[in-house]
């Protein structure tokens, strides 16, 4: 890769590829690369004009699918991985920071495909990511912090069924909508569940498959079904 492609790179995306690209990298394998992310940026190219807010670089994989793209803001160098699903209308829209990746095949839905009332909506700090294969439901309102880790296929629900009436069937019963809030530095390993109504401390660590149902102090690593505090950082 060129010095001059190098600068170029970095003028625009604010991002040096020395930070990406180590020696282990042989020059073929960054082409690919580059040329990959010259395709995600086509796409992005397409989607920026419908949504809300975008700034610096959009970069979209095949087979996205980014709904009423309208209530939809992004920071500097978003990245929407591979098939993953974003579904924007809400009543405070979805609003990420600066370089927050999606990944692949995660979907994010605060309001039914099919109609029915919009959910609250989504906000995701400065250098967060949302893990492949994630289900994030915020018909309640969610808001995850800075710097905040998240593995595969990693739940996080806002709302909960209402159930108390036993002579109608819960379907039709509606949801009782809340919140969920993982402050900044967060590590949700993978298969990792977040209930309504918690909240995650600053710096915590949820392991693999915990159950969260209650809220995490910060600096915390909880772990079980429901998940307890094993330690502290």
């Amino acid at each position: 890769m060129g010095k001059f492609t190098g600068k170029f790179i970095s003028r625009i995306t604010g991002m040096h590829l020395s930070d990406r690209f180590g020696s282990g990298w042989d020059s073929l394998s960054v082409f690919s690369v580059m040329v990959r992310m010259g395709i995600w940026w086509l796409r992005g190219l397409w989607i920026r004009w419908q949504m809300k807010s975008s700034s610096g670089l959009l970069l979209i994989g095949k087979g996205v699918s980014i709904r009423q793209a309208r209530y939809f803001s992004v920071g500097k160098n978003f990245v929407a991985q591979d098939h993953c699903e974003i579904n924007c209308l809400s009543q405070k829209g979805i609003v990420f920071g600066n370089k927050v990746t999606v990944g692949s095949y995660a979907i994010i839905r605060p309001t039914n495909l099919y109609g029915g009332e919009p959910g609250v909506g989504l906000k995701v700090g400065n250098q967060s990511s949302i893990g492949p294969y994630a289900y994030i439901g915020c018909s309640g309102y969610i808001e995850i912090g800075n710097n905040v880790m998240m593995s595969p296929r990693v739940s996080i629900y806002a709302e909960n069924h209402v159930f108390e009436d036993t002579g109608r069937p819960m379907i039709e019963q509606g949801v009782h909508r809340s919140f969920v809030i993982i402050e900044d530095d967060c590590w949700i390993a993978s298969h990792a569940v977040i209930l309504a109504g918690v909240t995650v401390g600053k710096g915590s660590v949820v392991a693999a498959g915990s159950i969260v149902t209650r809220d995490v102090p910060p600096f915390s690593v909880v772990a079980g079904n429901p998940a307890k505090v094993i330690k502290t950082r």
